[in-house]
């Protein structure tokens, strides 16, 4: 764990982050005391549930029915 300044911090930044990032916790200190912490950020892999929604929606028979002709001219801009 490493302890720096603002100032440090500051002008250090970029390498600051990157060694947050490999794992190192960096400690910010104003006026000597400590202020701020940086360490990496965890990311989480995103969990999908498949059957999750079932009962839950429900598609229309014709949903993939050709559009009204007054509704496509209105998306066609004519």
């Amino acid at each position: 764990m490493a302890t720096v300044s603002i100032h440090e911090a500051k002008t250090s930044f970029p390498k600051l982050v990157d060694a947050a990032a490999k794992g190192e916790e960096i400690i910010i200190a104003k006026a000597g005391k400590p202020a701020a912490r940086l360490v990496s950020l965890e990311t989480l892999p995103a969990v999908r549930h498949f059957g999750a929604l079932k009962g839950k929606i429900r598609i229309a028979d014709d949903f993939d029915a050709p559009l009204p002709d007054e509704l496509l001219r209105a998306f066609e801009g004519s």
